[in-house]
């Protein structure tokens, strides 16, 4: 028999549904602000942490995962509905514009730790990250 392990993300891009589903998950946000398409930091850490195992498995138990991506490229270009939110989510956590910025949030949007870039293997990322 052949077992296959897939933990996929959910990356969620609406603050209001984050904050209910990780009140009702007993759950911490993850409100992550990237430049998917210029930012190469964001890349990185895309790859080196947030696609790795270690980080999906963390996630899935503790985190709502909320992503605010600000590209630049036009084929890339968010809806304007759902560039209101980022620029909104931007306003109140990210005002000073750093890219990647990440903010733990508990479950009714009050800030417990910010971080920005760090070349660090997941589990010490995650560890950076719960370090409040």
């Amino acid at each position: 028999m052949l077992s296959i392990n897939l933990t996929a993300q959910n990356w969620q891009s609406d603050f209001k549904e984050a904050k209910t589903i990780a009140n009702n998950d007993n759950k911490q946000i993850l409100l992550v602000f990237s430049g998917s398409d210029w930012c190469a930091p964001c890349m990185k850490l895309e790859k080196n942490v947030w696609q790795t195992e270690v980080f999906k498995k963390h996630a899935k138990d503790n985190l709502v995962l909320l992503k605010a991506d600000f590209p630049s490229r036009k084929k890339n270009k968010l809806p304007k509905e759902q560039q209101d939110k980022n620029n909104a989510l931007a306003e109140q956590y990210n005002p000073k514009g750093y890219f990647p910025f990440v903010v733990l949030l508990n479950a009714n949007g009050d800030v417990l730790n910010q971080l920005g870039y760090k070349s660090l293997e997941p589990q010490a990322y995650i560890n950076e990250i719960n370090n409040f």
